[in-house]
């Protein structure tokens, strides 16, 4: 525990002692922002809840964006600069050191995420809203950054620059966000897969709406362990190379 600390402390001191980190969050809080203004508020009256909905909805787009530009520096800088022979030699076991990356990127999209709460909060100005419906809809919305930045700590773990990082995390979660729409050309029983692995179709919808299933939760859930995994199987490959 103590060397995943030690490494996550490390990462993090990377993200936010550069302009890297927060020019990250800046960005897509900036985006995230004006999506909220131009989709969720827009010109028309609506209910309240409806424009909570289509909150998440675009927060649901940029946290997964968000993922890509955090994680691709995790391992595939670390071989772009040289320095991941350090880390080889390092006493660390693989699931230390992908566990303390992979915690440093969830810290930087928590702070991303829950920055966004002033958005929700201005419905309350002019309208009401649940706060369960807000609550659910913030779980859904950490849960798909815990995903998508376990993908994301993958494709780093695969890739020997950033720039390759970012590209197969993008089609990893390209493939995951619309899964849906492939499952609509496919027949049964490879239909249903399809369709399950689909982020915002099958699972996180439902959050959006106010509602918590604990299928989702596992899912996305599943989705981080098994990207951990296969992170720690290929630098355990690399080592051996």
């Amino acid at each position: 525990m103590r060397g995943m600390i030690l490494v996550a402390r490390r990462e993090l001191a990377a993200y936010f002692n550069s302009y890297w980190g927060w020019v990250v969050i800046a960005v897509i809080l900036l985006i995230d922002g004006l999506l909220f203004n131009a989709v969720a508020m827009g010109d028309k009256p609506k209910y309240s809840s409806e424009v909570i909905e289509q909150f998440f909805w675009v927060s649901f787009g940029c946290t997964v964006i968000a993922s890509l530009p955090v994680t691709m520096r995790l391992f595939a800088e670390e071989k772009q600069t040289g320095t991941m022979v350090l880390l080889d030699s390092a006493p660390l076991s693989r699931w230390q050191l992908v566990g303390g990356k992979y915690a440093s990127a969830m810290l930087v999209m928590a702070v991303l995420v829950l920055s966004t709460l002033y958005m929700p909060a201005l419905v309350f100005v002019n309208g009401k809203v649940s706060y369960g419906h807000i609550f659910a809809g913030y779980l859904g919305l950490m849960l798909v950054a815990a995903a998508a930045t376990g993908v994301g700590t993958l494709g780093s773990a695969i890739a020997r620059n950033q720039i390759v990082a970012f590209i197969i995390s993008a089609l990893l979660l390209a493939f995951l966000v619309l899964a849906w729409l492939l499952a609509k050309v496919t027949d049964p029983p490879l239909q249903d897969v399809i369709s399950y692995l689909s982020f915002y179709d099958r699972h996180f919808r439902g959050f959006g709406e106010g509602k918590v299933s604990s299928e989702s939760v596992v899912f996305f859930l599943s989705v981080a362990f098994v990207s951990l995994l296969g992170s720690s199987r290929f630098l355990a490959a690399r080592r051996w190379q």
